[in-house]
């Protein structure tokens, strides 16, 4: 199924809740309505921003279709943003009186002839309305630039939905449409095709006044002569029912958006509605996608619960009995689209049964398993707070490289490999000195157990008879590392400050000067006859060792590394609680004390 073709379905879904706006319709952001007498004149200007938090925000209202602007002046039927409505802007505005007197004469066409009352009132108003008396309204001033509504004295309803006008502008879009009929794409149907298709709002990056997701604009992407929409022909009925259902889905707060986006990539994601499937289960299914896919950092009972069920789904319990509401064989959809100028690039598109979804999600947890868990640790996260902590930039959601995060959601969606990608940047944080920690050591796991260059099982919890010397060597350092931290206590810079990204590279050239080092740790510890397991834990890591150290270590292995000298940093604490609350005060507390000197 093509992405228009589902989301004509969704419309379907809509409509039956009663939340599809009529054709010829769209949902824009409107912040004034001018409230205007019978003859014209302007007796009032209500702001119709409504409070959000701390910032006011426009009312979404159904208006007329908004007409696609590029550098043409083009003014909407019955509403318009201030510069075309009113004749004001808050810029310099050097188009200003070319957009207003655009309005006016549309208008005069569009109203010549009526007796509506309501209409009449508004011809008079574009007649006799000076763009300075806008000074009367000093809130009206405040939301310059803002979309306008009109309305006839303290009526409820706005001019543009009054009988009348809906009238007046289905015959007014009727008069301009293509009479050649073509086979629609989406429906099989045939009717006239779209010209331009509807304008995309509420993608993450994009242009605020909407971008589009199929256009045609230079003569490479045409064929046969044909010109824009007549290149992929899909009628206006299809591109406004799709357009409707993808901006409902990309609203604020729709149940159907992923909350955070991952890299660039706005994401949302739907059911179909089946014999089977009714509104209520795809709703539910939906529900518990978004919270698989991203459980709530705040909620720890909750991130357990997800869990919990991923943990099932992973072992094999059939999906539809480990997570409740959902229906076998749900059909669903996955859609990130990134912002590309003007119009939006489809990041991926993901088509397949709600089981199919959860069973990768499950083996994504799994994969991401590993022990002991860490205070910065709980679980398997959203795609999203895996990825932000490979920025090297403060650990900014928007510094997420967008290709990393397509080629991870696209792993974690469809089930292939982790990109190699992905377990560089982790090392790279690492090298770059990051402490290592219960998400690095996930990270790599995940990577390396079901990387593009796979290396066998990794192991979830410390394996101290684990044969490959790159997990021994971390388990070493750490040990190393846990040595110098009982002999001299507080210091500037450990080992794993200095040597960390090199002896994780080039174990040959660093392992002989940290290990003379640690002779001197170790024997001071002898002398004050005390923390002799850590010279025995050293002792064990060592006889696991081949006779000769290898030079470097590539990618895999360095991940390795990091894994192993997690697994021993947190195990070799075990039954020693109070040492390991000493010693990790001691490597928290900053840069006082005795200086690292190996």
């Amino acid at each position: 199924m093509t992405i228009l073709q589902a989301l004509d379905r969704y419309y379907d879904r809509m409509a039956a809740r009663g939340e599809a706006e009529e054709a010829g319709t769209s949902r824009e952001k409107i912040g004034l309505c001018v409230c205007i007498a019978s003859d014209g004149a302007v007796s009032e200007i209500i702001d119709l921003h409504e409070r959000s938090g701390r910032k006011a925000q426009p009312r979404l209202l159904a208006v007329p279709a908004a007409v696609k602007r590029t550098v043409a002046i083009l003014p909407n039927r019955l509403w318009d943003k201030t510069a075309y409505a009113l004749g004001r802007t808050a810029g310099a505005g050097s188009r200003t009186g070319q957009e207003h007197a655009a309005f006016k004469a549309l208008h005069r066409d569009l109203l010549a002839g009526t007796n509506d009352p309501g209409l009449v009132a508004l011809l008079r108003f574009i007649e006799t309305w000076d763009p300075a008396d806008l000074d009367r309204f000093p809130h009206a001033l405040a939301a310059l630039d803002a979309n306008v509504v009109f309305r006839l004295g303290d009526e409820r309803a706005f001019l543009h939905e009054r009988e009348a006008a809906r009238t007046l502008l289905a015959g007014a879009v009727a008069s301009t449409s293509a009479q050649i009929g073509t086979t629609c794409l989406v429906t099989g149907t045939t009717a006239s095709a779209a010209r331009l298709h509807p304008t995309i709002k509420g993608v993450a990056g994009a242009q605020s006044s909407g971008a589009a997701l199929v256009s045609f604009n230079l003569d490479a992407f045409t064929s046969n002569g044909k010109v824009q929409g007549d290149n992929a022909p899909v009628s206006e009925a299809a591109a406004a029912r799709y357009g409707e259902a993808l901006n409902r889905m990309l609203d604020r707060g729709s149940p159907n958006r992923l909350a955070r986006s991952i890299g660039d990539a706005t994401v949302v994601f739907w059911a179909d509605i089946t014999e089977a499937v009714k509104e209520h289960a795809a709703r539910a299914t939906e529900d518990w996608f978004a919270a698989m896919l991203d459980p709530p950092p705040s909620d720890a009972g909750e991130a357990a619960k997800i869990g919990d069920r991923l943990d099932q789904v992973a072992r094999g319990r059939p999906v539809a009995e480990a997570i409740p509401d959902v229906v076998p064989g749900t059909r669903f959809h996955v859609l990130g689209l990134a912002p590309n100028a003007a119009r939006l690039s489809v990041r991926y598109w993901l088509d397949d049964s709600f089981e199919s979804f959860a069973i990768r999600l499950a083996a994504h947890h799994a994969a991401l398993r590993i022990e002991p868990l860490s205070k910065d640790w709980g679980g398997a996260p959203s795609i999203a707070r895996l990825l932000v902590k490979t920025t090297a930039l403060g650990e900014k959601f928007e510094n997420i490289p967008p290709l990393l995060a397509g080629e991870v959601a696209r792993a974690v969606l469809g089930g292939g490999p982790y990109p190699r990608t992905w377990l560089a940047a982790i090392v790279t944080r690492l090298r770059a000195g990051d402490r290592p920690t219960g998400w690095h050591a996930a990270a790599l796991r995940a990577g390396l157990t079901r990387g593009s260059l796979s290396t066998g099982d990794i192991p979830v919890s410390l394996a101290k008879d684990d044969p490959h010397p790159a997990y021994q060597l971390g388990r070493l350092f750490a040990a190393l590392e846990t040595a110098q931290r009982l002999a001299l206590g507080r210091v500037n810079a450990t080992i794993r400050d200095r040597y960390f990204g090199a002896a994780s590279a080039t174990p040959a050239g660093v392992f002989p000067l940290l290990l003379r080092g640690a002779q001197s740790h170790v024997g001071k510890l002898r002398k004050e006859g005390k923390d002799g397991w850590i010279e025995r834990e050293i002792a064990e890591i060592v006889a696991h060792l081949p006779s000769s150290l290898p030079r470097s270590l590539r990618l895999e292995a360095q991940g390795r590394f990091a894994i192993g000298y997690y697994h021993q940093r947190e195990a070799q604490f075990a039954g020693r609680p109070a040492l390991k609350a000493q010693v990790e005060a001691e490597a928290d507390a900053g840069t006082e004390g005795e200086n690292g000197d190996v």
